[in-house]
């Protein structure tokens, strides 16, 4: 395998333990559209989607329609949430200090919302500028493009990036974008099985530390092409 050249990171339930907050205020407005779901399930079934991409599964699975307005008051809310409430994963910013590699974020989240909570919890200047929204550069994981466009803005190939990412859909997003993955089970929202999980997507090795990840790199780095 080529040398990693770029690491490339999630934002939500890997660097942030956001997907938690998220998904108890979506159980929370659901509830009241008379829809009763756990918020530990949701997030561990829709963990990595947009909030369009959730609602348009719940539709499918109880028939009922969603109205913008909902939709775009329970953004507001989550954002509201994370602005006051989301806090760092564990370890970060220690890791952050012990990796050299170039690095940025590719996430499914707003480019306004990564903003919000990279700043409160100060992480924010540790990859701007580059911090990617997929919604800025085209389809939403699991497709890849987010992925590609990273590898395209740091000149690398796919084998030469390595994914950090906590949810299937993400881990497929790599995936196919040709990248190595690291899957994460260290966020709030884990579950058992999120490991298997993780590995049956592509992820060649799953970690539930952000302090494991720098010896993970040095392991990357020294795998030779056999």
């Amino acid at each position: 395998m080529p040398q990693p050249q770029l690491l490339i990171f999630d934002c939500d339930g890997v660097l942030i333990d956001s997907e938690v907050i998220a998904a108890r205020v979506q159980c929370e407005m659901l509830r009241e559209e008379g829809i009763e779901l756990d918020a530990a399930d949701l997030a561990a079934r829709f963990a990595g989607l947009t909030w369009p991409a959730i609602v348009e599964r719940l539709s499918d699975e109880t028939g009922q329609r969603f109205s913008q307005a909902f939709m775009k008051l329970v953004d507001d809310e989550i954002d509201r949430r994370l602005g006051t409430e989301a806090e760092e994963i564990a370890g970060a910013h220690e890791m952050l200090d012990r990796l050299v590699l170039p690095r940025c974020i590719c996430s499914n989240s707003s480019a306004a919302r990564l903003e919000l909570e990279l700043e409160h919890v100060g992480l924010w200047d540790r990859f701007r500028p580059y911090v990617f929204s997929a919604a800025d550069f085209g389809r939403p994981k699991p497709a890849p493009d987010v992925f590609l466009h990273a590898l395209k803005v740091f000149e690398v190939t796919g084998d030469q990036a390595v994914v950090i990412e906590d949810s299937v859909h993400g881990v497929s997003a790599a995936r196919a974008a040709g990248c190595r993955v690291v899957g994460f089970t260290g966020a709030g929202h884990s579950y058992a099985g999120h490991a298997d999980a993780l590995t049956e997507a592509g992820a060649e090795t799953v970690i539930s530390r952000l302090a494991d990840y720098p010896a993970v790199i040095e392991v990357f780095a020294d795998w030779q092409e056999t």
